[in-house]
């Protein structure tokens, strides 16, 4: 399988079988690596802004996702310093919003 930007490898942690789900699924697994796709869907956030919307995750952990979704091509550090969704980020989020939209009724 040939790498390509943004893309799971063989070699990728949970995807030893080389399928792109399990690696997807591993990587959004991750401790706040969801919870800082759906902080940053509305807006680019700063290290700062994003970790106080985290509930003041550790910075070294929070760093690390933050670098994972970066080479994921998800998240991208903007010239202003925030960080934001890429296109393929902003997509990805889009596939929660019914999850959201379900778990917004099943809350009620």
């Amino acid at each position: 399988m040939a790498k390509q930007a943004g893309m799971a490898t063989r070699s990728d942690r949970g995807s030893r079988t080389g399928r792109p789900i399990m690696a997807l699924l591993d990587l959004l697994g991750r401790r706040w690596a969801l919870r800082i796709l759906w902080e940053l869907r509305g807006e680019p956030l700063t290290s700062r802004a994003l970790r106080s919307a985290c509930d003041e995750a550790s910075p070294t952990v929070l760093q690390a996702r933050l670098t994972e979704l970066r080479e994921a091509g998800f998240v991208e550090l903007g010239d202003g310093g925030g960080y934001g969704l890429t296109p393929l980020g902003r997509e990805l989020c889009e596939t929660f919003m019914p999850l959201h939209r379900f778990a917004e009724r099943w809350k009620r």
